[in-house]
């Protein structure tokens, strides 16, 4: 019978902060602190040399002077192949950075714990698509740790509510969750021991970063106008670090703040900037708007699925603390959010979620090796009697109460996909040209399994080629280039004597893990070509080479 291995840590990776949790031995969450005493870690890695790194709040302060040195906001290049940082002669990608920051916030659960962590989830914005999860999930390999799991955000955040939240009945929520660089918006029914996904839209280049931007613009030019000898802070490296932190800090004090003075120094000159809310609102309005574009857009697709009203709206990611946010959902949509717990309501939902994976494979094998559940079948199948006995040995195992864990391993959590998947074609119409043929569509319910006839083209036809394709605009189209393929193959050896026209059958599978398996049979080949698509399966040569390179780097001591 297989053990309760230990914790499953739960990591928020965010664009501009992250922070890892665990559950405590009463089943609840806890954030652990980093070694500068604060719950959230700054995403910021300084290579201080060819081999030693440092990440966190004393990388930021140093990219103010050493900004060549320096990375920031590099989850927005997850899943940018081409993409890398080069310093010290040495080019990093988006995971090798990115495993840089895992292994800091392992390295504090460590140091908080006393216990080494292996096991992680990790949050990912609900609209990342494969490449952006595969790499994530590079990341945490390449930082030497075993990823559970990867789990959208808003979900990891409505599974902290659900577990959190007294007295909390069968409610529609809507997660809004605006962070340093990524926005996703939500609907979600929470019930008892459930957790559904109804609809998700976002946008991962969209959050606070932005807002950052459009405010340092605004001091460099009111800065430029006070001292014109100065030059622009922001022609200058050192310049822009300076002024980026002055940015982030009037944007801090604005929450709270009515107005605020603005302080920049620069090439010999100084100037007092008095910046105010409302100013700073009307400067970012463009940002909200599309935030709210992005929202109305999700409401709507919950409508088409039956769900009409909203019960209650959850504030998550340091940007949403802007009075602007709860304001302008109020003039909208006419809700009434609330801040949920916005730094840290993710990573806990990550540490929920993981421990619930962790307690749940001890039951299901605990059932399985007494025969009271078939290999393969899940724990919907078990006798309610039986299944609590096996989760009151997982809580003896794993040192919680057996409510905690009845309640982990039972609650349901079901999703949906956050984009269109499907296989490129050829138009039966006059032009025969290439076109998008979609089995799968943004906000279809987890699991999925679709099976579509296609037809060969040509008499004799011995090769068919199959690319399967993710959506890459924020509306379906059936133009290739709108679309990215994510996995390709071809059903070969078919012999000489099939007329055009042959059927091919194509069966698109999308299980609950969002692992994505298709399979396409031709009539006169035995075999069935099968590709198959997973988070984490890079090339083996480039996890081997970025692999070499992160073995090199050490934390600075």
């Amino acid at each position: 019978m297989a053990s309760v291995s230990g914790k499953v840590y739960g990591i928020d990776l965010g664009t501009t902060y992250s922070c890892i949790a665990s559950v405590d031995d009463y089943g609840r969450p806890i954030v652990h602190i980093n070694v500068d005493s604060q719950p959230t870690t700054p995403s910021v890695v300084l290579f201080d040399s060819p081999t030693e790194v440092v990440v966190g709040v004393q990388a930021k302060r140093n990219a103010r002077v050493r900004p060549e040195e320096t990375v920031s906001l590099v989850k927005r290049h997850l899943g940018d192949a081409g993409w890398r940082f080069r310093v010290h002669d040495t080019e990093y990608s988006a995971p090798a950075v990115s495993s840089q920051i895992l292994r800091a916030l392992a390295a504090d659960a460590e140091r908080d714990t006393g216990q080494p962590v292996h096991n992680i989830v990790i949050t990912v914005p609900a609209y990342f698509g494969q490449t952006e999860r595969e790499a994530t999930k590079l990341a945490g390999e390449l930082a030497g740790l075993t990823v559970v799991d990867i789990i959208n955000e808003p979900t990891a955040a409505a599974f902290t509510y659900g577990f959190v939240a007294e007295g909390v009945g069968a409610e529609t929520v809507l997660v809004y969750d605006l962070g340093g660089g990524t926005f996703d918006t939500t609907v979600i029914r929470v019930a008892n021991r459930k957790i559904e996904v109804v609809a998700t839209d976002g946008d991962h280049e969209l959050g606070g970063a932005d807002w950052d931007e459009r405010l340092a613009h605004h001091l460099s030019e009111q800065f430029c106008r006070s001292c014109p000898d100065a030059g622009d802070p922001l022609d200058d490296s050192y310049g822009a670090q300076d002024l980026i932190t002055t940015t982030e800090e009037t944007k801090q004090s604005l929450t709270g703040r009515e107005s605020v003075d603005a302080f920049v120094i620069y090439n010999g000159g100084r100037a007092s900037i008095p910046v105010s809310r409302a100013g700073f609102e009307e400067l970012t309005a463009s940002l909200l708007e599309r935030t709210m574009e992005l929202t109305r857009k999700v409401l709507d697709a919950a409508a088409g699925k039956g769900v009409t009203s909203i019960d209650r709206v959850l504030l998550v990611g340091g940007m949403s603390k802007s009075p602007a946010i709860g304001r302008r959902l109020r003039e909208e949509f006419g809700f009434t959010p609330q801040l949920a717990d916005p730094d840290l309501a993710v990573a806990k939902g990550a540490a929920l979620y993981g421990q619930k994976k962790e307690l749940e494979a001890y039951v299901i094998d605990d059932l399985v090796a007494s025969g009271q559940l078939a290999q393969g079948e899940d724990l919907s199948r078990a006798n309610p009697v039986d299944l609590n006995k096996a989760a009151a040995a997982a809580a003896a195992k794993a040192g919680m109460p057996t409510a905690a864990v009845e309640e982990l391993v039972g609650t349901e959590v079901s999703n949906v996909t956050s984009r269109g998947f499907g296989v490129l074609t050829l138009d039966d119409g006059p032009s025969g040209a290439l076109i998008t043929e979609f089995l799968a569509h943004a906000n279809d319910t987890l699991p999925i399994s679709v099976e579509q006839r296609f037809y060969t083209v040509v008499d004799n036809q011995i090769d068919v080629d199959v690319q399967v394709v993710e959506q890459a605009t924020a509306v379906e189209s059936i133009r290739p280039e709108d679309n990215k393929i994510i996995v390709e193959g071809a059903i070969t050896g078919v012999p000489t004597g099939h007329p055009a026209s042959t059927p091919v059958d194509v069966l698109f599978t999308m299980g609950r893990d969002q692992i994505i398996e298709v399979t396409a049979r031709h009539p006169g080949v035995r075999m069935p070509l099968v590709l198959r698509v997973e988070a984490g399966v890079a090339s083996e040569k480039m996890r081997s080479t970025e692999q070499a390179k992160v073995d090199m780097l050490k934390p600075k001591t």
